[in-house]
This record gives structure tokens, sequence and C-alpha cells, in this order.
């Protein structure tokens, strides 16, 4: 666990990648794909973290131990595949990679699935294939994927519940949809976030983890996450601007707190774009300017530790040591100026 000032913090990474983008598995669109994420990652992060973009295409099995576990703080961390295939041939990153680093190393790790309803039939017995396999407890899905001449598709159609209810009958709770910045050469509208509202409604028992928080569609993310209490908001991507814009951070991170509360927001570094040692030493060192204050409320401790861990911990069942487990006994309501606005 992170340790700072007499407090310790679970860290759990909800999302991470060991992704493969090198010139052998990428095409022209991958290359300006990846290029996009390149310019997320210099942009961004200090200058101290930046990386070659060779390396940034295609790092090491060891970069990703080093920068997670041995320097980053994280003590779980959770894969979010995607594969990508027309841009990567041989999937950008891909379950079954993941699946063998985890086998390499019990304990650290946990990995989604994926699945795209434009597979029909046979991407329904993948998904239960995948599920059987390698127990898992979430998917991450990519509405802006290409796929042939489909440019994305919605969460919110009859193709898609039929996943959605497999989801359902095989225990797999978590949801994780990329809903955030576009990526090129991906269609900006295959990533609004306006299907996530019928899907939530239809279906109740699953958890929809919103990546990115819907950025920059903030305001209709924070309305449909209001009236659904199974939607969430994920980190990844948002938490960065801390550097950079820790006034626009302070704004996003107070609209969520206000909006939904601190039960339903969660950690991701987005790896490898950004290394979460320095977002998390920033993160809990961070708080809301005191002039925001009076509309936004302040980021206390027990807010951060369910912000960077416990919540997602409770999602996926992970076993939470006993110091950090008492923080969420304890932290049932927090003081950020208001409880979360919830509907009539």
């Amino acid at each position: 666990m992170y340790e700072t000032n007499g407090e310790k913090y679970f860290i759990v990474d909800g999302h991470v990648a060991f992704w493969d983008a090198s010139p052998e598995n990428r095409n022209h669109f991958g290359e300006g794909f990846i290029k996009c994420f390149y310019d997320y990652h210099r942009n961004l992060g200090p200058a101290e973290y930046l990386w070659s973009f060779e390396k940034f295409a295609k790092y090491s099995e060891d970069d990703l131990l080093h920068d997670l576990f041995e320097v980053g703080y994280a003590d779980h961390a959770i894969f979010q595949p995607t594969y990508l295939t027309d841009f990567f041939p041989s999937g950008f990153n891909a379950l079954e990679k993941n699946a063998a680093l985890i086998e390499k190393h019990p304990g650290l790790f946990t990995t989604n699935g994926a699945f795209d309803p434009r597979d029909g039939d046979a991407g329904l017995a993948q998904l239960e294939a995948d599920a059987e396999r390698y127990g898992l407890k979430g998917v991450k899905l990519y509405t802006a994927e290409w796929k042939g001449e489909s440019r994305g598709w919605r969460l919110d159609t009859p193709e898609a519940a039929r996943y959605l209810e497999k989801c359902q009958e095989l225990g797999i709770r978590n949801v994780h949809v990329h809903k955030g910045p576009t990526i090129w050469p991906l269609d900006r509208d295959a990533f609004d976030v306006k299907d996530i509202d019928g899907a939530a409604t239809d279906f109740p028992e699953l958890n929809f983890i919103v990546e990115h928080a819907g950025l920059p569609r903030l305001e209709d993310f924070c309305w449909i996450a209001t009236q659904e209490p199974n939607v969430y908001a994920g980190l990844a991507v948002v938490i960065p601007f801390i550097h950079t814009r820790p006034r626009y951070f302070a704004q996003v991170i107070g609209e969520l707190l206000y909006w939904i509360g601190e039960d339903r927001i969660t950690f991701g570094s987005d790896y490898a774009i950004w290394q979460p040692k320095w977002l998390v030493e920033k993160f809990v060192d961070f708080q809301i300017p005191d002039d925001m204050q009076s509309e936004l409320g302040v980021l206390t401790t027990d807010i951060k530790k369910k912000i960077l861990g416990l919540n997602i911990a409770a999602l996926y069942d992970l076993d939470v040591p006993a110091e950090a487990a008492a923080v969420a006994a304890d932290a049932i309501t927090a003081a950020v100026g208001s409880e979360p606005l919830s509907a009539a």
C-alpha cells in the first residue's frame, strides 16, 4: 500500500493495458491511433516520465511490472483489453496476452474480457468460452471500434442487449465502456455517452463503469449517472489533468462528487499512457482550491482512499487489508459540502 503522512492507501489501478503497437503489428490507421495516444502521453504528464515513441509503441513485461508494482504503488491492477484488429492485425491489447501474465504473476492482476455485438452468435459463444476459461468478472467495450465498413455501435440496441444478457447469465457484473476523448481515426459520435442510459436502466444488476467519465461530455454523463445508480465514473484520462490543468481537474472531480458521490468513482492510470506513481502521489496531495470549495466541496483522506482502490475492490471482490478495510467501514458518509444529488 502507498503510505504517506501516517496514512495507508490500498491502490487498485482499474485501467491498465499491455499493448503491442509495434510497426509489425500496425497499419496506417494503427500508426495514427498510437501516435494520438502518444500525444496524450507527452502533453499531459511530467517530463521525467516521458518515453520515446519506440518504447511507447511496445514496452516490455519488465516495464509493466516495474511501473505498476515496484514504483507505482499498485496493490492490484485490472487489464482492460481492446482488440482493434482493423488497425492492429494481431490485436492491440489482447485478453490472451493479459491472461498469460496473470498465470505468470498470480495475485497481481485481474483481466477483463471484451465483446462486440457485431460478432453475432459467434461472439456470444466466444464470450461464454472466455468467461469459463478465465473466470471473467468484467468486460471492456469500445463502441467506436471499426469493423469492416462499420465505424461503431451502440450499447442500447437489441444486438448489444443479447450480450449484456449473456454477461448477466455468466456472472460478469462489471461493464467498462470507453466513453472519452476521440482517438484518431475513430469517430467522435461513436463515443457518445448517451447509450449508457438505456442499457443501465434495462440491466440494473450490471455495473456500468464509464471510463474517462464521458469527457468531454461530462454534463451528459452526470445527468445520466445521477438517475442510474449502477453507473460509475472511471478516472482514466481524467486524472492526468491534475498535472497540467489542476483547476480543470478540480472542477471535474468536484462535479462527480456532487452528482454521484465518492462511492461511484474509480481510479485508473490508463497505463502505459501514464504511470501510476505520479498520479497517485499528486492525487493524494491534491485539494480542491479554496475559492472552489463552496460549490465543489473538499477531497478528504477517506474519499481519496475510496477512489484509489476501495470502490473498485468492492466491485471485483478483491481482498482488502484489514487496516484499509476499516476505512471503508468508517467512511460511510464523507464531508463534500452536500450529499450526492439523486433523482426524485
